[in-house]
């Protein structure tokens, strides 16, 4: 039953963590314990390989218990980030549970002296042709999987397939619907303690000194922690913690200086800020002379996660070691960071994954994290819970980046591009723990005084940070894409959903709709024009069809427009027609979308989520942005940072693809840029304006008309 391991067969993430029995275990009880380096973050994940991993084993998705991922117990996945779960842990778990299938037949043959082509699985029972039954788990047997994957088994066909493609309930949303525990923020331990940390008034600013006897003096205080910056109490209750942060607030005196741009000159720090420039795309010139020419600016503010709830963690130090539970992407990469931060060895740490609010890229999970684990280690023995405040969430959480795009393009006599030119000028939306050099956390960088500083660009097979989708998916003749990546950004940016993608498909999208509008060519014709791939083409032409393109507006205040780009030019993709009404101030009434996303394991899963990152992006186009003083961020509550409001949901109808035998492929961040760009496009449809400025409040939108 062994076979010697070809890791070049293997998925990647199968590679690096082959043994069987780390991703899976057959229970004599008839449940299956399948572990995934992935986490839940609201996105449905768990739900989807509990499907892939049944389809394989040929049992009741029902059977399938997901455990969530941590240290020790769970493969090393890394991130779960940039909609490769399926893509990455899909394929592993497929695998697994290909081979896993496989062996426990042999097992059968050799008890039933049959040959295993002459067996059958059905939920888990394994038929002989005489009528003798075993199953899982009578055969099950820890050893039977303490074994390395060796990539001889062979996943099912997709037409064999009896759960992948079907809508199976949620396994997360039960206790999310009935109120029932389920949140790192719901976590409670014996003995617990509340933490919370006092920020700095600025983000140039040095703490001078604090008088700490007062907030220590308050009846439920247990200690007050200082280093360096880094300001914090610890307290029996959470009021205690939040009246004693107050306390301690008033008392500490600051040293701070202005180190923030001119929020309402951002564009002009962008392009004029000192960057790393490389060229991503560059061709030679087109021999046929260009008729026409155009060129337009595009910007984008930095933009907050805003999670509905803000970030949480729970740390317990005994001894020598530190348990944490933590809401972040990468359990296995924090571990390692904050180990390292601390001077201690990762085996010393465990870090346990507890779901939190909605996650969009790298928030504040894992500086509150190093947050509890800095203040669990001042009372050793007892857990500490650190919840962020609302103001810290919105303040001190990272940022997606603000950025600036220029482009130009030559076009011939028929409208069609010949050379197109783009430049983007924009910082880094690489900054998570793993991916820089130490301090990588807030805590820390506030204790050692020391800037988080950002890294350079992932490569663009990786899908790139800031250039990701910078190069147009259109059959140009000439392309040249220039990136200009600013290392030293004003304020803390990393990953957040669809990182450069957003700016870059609404750049596009929009001056694609300004070139046909320059060449009188309807603007889903003139794409179709200059795109010759049919999966492309595709979802253009349904999008059109299923939106009834060519219907004329209600009235002059209603427009329409459209927006596509391929994800990361190499991920799903998604056609955006948006239906907006711009009276008093532009209201979306409606996005219908189409998306190929090659084989889609769970449609109503794949729904949400195309719907989700569809609304996200609504609220990001006309309602949010980071504001600041020269000082430090002050859109730091909801008045300030609006975002979307049910009232404003619009209406969204998605539309899928057949799957065409196409491998599986992310939805969760391909309709940010599309939607971005769709809305803006109608914008310009209704009003005859064009506004390149986002978000599309009623003062852009005057400033475009002036």
């Amino acid at each position: 039953m062994t076979a010697d391991v070809n890791t070049d067969a293997l998925p990647p993430t199968l590679a690096a963590n082959p043994r069987l029995g780390d991703w899976l275990s057959i229970r004599t009880d008839g449940a299956v314990h399948v572990r995934s380096g992935k986490v839940e973050l609201g996105q449905g994940v768990l739900t989807a390989l509990a499907q892939m991993a049944a389809e394989e084993l040929d049992v009741d998705v029902r059977r399938i218990e997901m455990v969530s991922a941590a240290t020790g117990v769970s493969p090393d996945e890394g991130l779960t980030a940039g909609s490769l779960s399926i893509q990455h842990s899909g394929a592993a778990l497929r695998m697994v549970c290909a081979e896993a299938r496989d062996l426990y037949l042999s097992i059968a043959a050799d008890k039933f002296a049959v040959p295993k082509e002459d067996l059958d699985v059905d939920d888990g029972e394994i038929h002989g042709p005489d009528g003798s039954v075993t199953s899982y788990w009578e055969l099950a047997d820890e050893t039977v999987l303490d074994r390395p994957a060796s990539g001889s088994a062979t996943p099912k066909k997709d037409s064999d397939y009896r759960v992948v493609g079907t809508d199976v309930a949620r396994i997360d949303l039960p206790d999310k619907l009935t109120g029932r525990p389920r949140y790192v923020h719901d976590l409670h331990l014996d003995g617990m303690l509340y933490g919370r940390v006092v920020r700095p008034p600025a983000r140039a600013a040095t703490l001078s000194s604090v008088d700490t006897a007062p907030t220590l003096a308050q009846p439920g205080v247990v200690d007050v922690v200082c280093e360096g910056d880094f300001l914090a109490v610890i307290a029996d209750r959470e009021e205690v913690a939040l009246r004693a942060a107050d306390r301690l607030r008033a008392d500490a005196e600051w040293e701070q200086r202005a180190s923030l741009p001119d929020d309402d000159d951002l564009p002009t720090f962008l392009t004029s800020a000192p960057a790393d420039t490389t060229v991503l795309a560059e061709g030679s010139r087109p021999s046929a002379p260009p008729q026409r020419t155009l060129s337009a600016t595009y910007h984008r503010p930095f933009l907050a996660h805003g999670s509905i709830a803000p970030s949480c963690a729970i740390a317990l130090a005994i001894d020598d070691e530190l348990r944490i539970w933590s809401h972040s992407q990468g359990m296995h990469i924090l571990r390692r960071e904050i180990a390292r931060e601390l001077g201690m060895r990762p085996e010393q740490l465990v870090v346990r994954h507890v779901e939190g609010a909605g996650c969009y890229g790298h928030n504040g999970a894992d500086d509150a994290a190093m947050d509890a684990a800095l203040l669990a280690r001042a009372v050793p023995g007892q857990p500490v819970q650190v919840v962020w405040s609302r103001a810290d969430e919105l303040a001190w959480a990272p940022l997606g980046s603000a950025g600036v795009v220029r482009v130009s393009a030559e076009t011939g006599d028929d409208g069609r591009v010949l050379s197109w030119r783009h430049e983007i000028f924009s910082g880094s939306f690489i900054s998570r723990p793993g991916m820089i050099g130490p301090p990588a956390f807030l805590g820390t960088s506030h204790r050692e005084r020391t800037a988080i500083h950002s890294t350079a660009e992932p490569p663009l097979e990786l899908g790139g940070g800031t250039r990701r989708n910078a190069v147009p998916g259109y059959d140009f003749p000439h392309r040249e894409v220039v990136n200009h990546l600013i290392p030293e950004m004003p304020l803390r940016t990393s990953a957040l959903r669809s990182l450069g993608a957003h700016l870059n498909v609404f750049a596009i999208e929009s001056f694609m709709d300004e070139l046909a509008a320059q060449a009188g060519v309807d603007p889903i014709e003139f794409r179709l024009a200059q795109l010759s791939d049919p999966r492309g083409r595709r979802v253009l032409e349904t999008v059109a069809r299923e939106s009834d393109w060519r219907r004329s507006p209600a009235s002059d205040s209603v427009g329409r427009g459209v927006g596509y780009a391929r994800y990361k030019n190499a991920s799903a993709y998604c056609a955006v027609v948006a239906e907006v009404e711009a009276v008093d101030q532009v209201r979306v009434r409606s996005l219908t979308i189409a998306v190929d996303a090659g084989l889609v394991i769970n449609p109503d899963g794949a729904v949400n989520q195309i719907e989700g990152g569809a609304i996200q992006t609504t609220s990001w186009t006309l309602k949010e942005r980071v504001r600041f003083d020269r000082h430090n961020v002050t859109s730091d509550n909801w008045e300030t940072y609006p975002i979307l409001r049910f009232s404003e949901v619009p209406a969204v109808d998605v539309k899928l693809m057949p799957t065409d035998g196409n491998p599986p492929l992310g939805v969760g961040e391909c309709a940010q840029g599309p939607v971005t760009a769709a809305i803006a496009n109608a914008v310009a449809a209704a009003l005859g304006v064009r506004v390149r400025t986002l978000p599309l409040t009623r003062d852009q939108i005057v400033a475009a008309m002036t």
